[in-house]
């Protein structure tokens, strides 16, 4: 694993240990926000690119809308491979409940930015997502997602890149 990655990965993992007060008053202060932690591989289905990824994606639940097509609510993340790729996004995801699994399907444009790994032929490229998680405790899911990221032929070439990930979602 090179420096940054491990930085990055080390910086998360105390974030995600360093609980907020669990009193009434503030956990109701601070419920408006759910982090996502992610990891998994980057472009599984290319032996010659594959890597190792850690994430993060932020969505404020106060700004859920429901609609006709369930609870619509904007996201905004960040992927970082073990090769310096790195992906910046923002988009809208959608929340069904299914019995005791969530659905969570996302549609993501971001920025992208190769570093030493697979050149996916354009900077504008779109995350389609799909995960399915469980409630652990009160604001806390365990989950697992499979996403597909294409510049739609905007560039000269279009690989795409095929990545799961298990998650750990918090809200605070």
């Amino acid at each position: 694993m090179n420096k940054k990655f491990k930085l990055v990965f080390s910086f998360l993992l105390i974030f995600l240990f360093t609980g907020v007060s669990n009193s009434e008053e503030k956990q109701e202060a601070f419920n408006d926000h759910q982090i996502n932690f992610h990891t998994g591989t980057f472009d599984y289905s290319d032996d010659g690119k594959k890597s190792g990824l850690f994430g993060f994606q932020h969505q404020n639940v106060s700004l859920n809308r429901k609609s006709f097509l369930g609870n619509l609510s904007p996201i905004t993340g960040f992927i970082l491979t073990q090769d310096n790729a790195s992906y910046l996004y923002t988009g809208v995801q959608a929340e069904y409940k299914i019995g005791k699994i969530n659905f969570t399907p996302s549609f993501t444009p971001g920025y992208y930015n190769k570093g030493d790994g697979k050149d996916l032929g354009h900077s504008l490229e779109f995350k389609s997502e799909l995960q399915f998680s469980v409630d652990l405790f009160s604001n806390t899911q365990l989950g697992f997602s499979y996403n597909h990221i294409s510049n739609a032929s905007l560039g000269s070439k279009n690989p795409g890149a095929n990545s799961y990930m298990f998650n750990f979602m918090k809200q605070f």
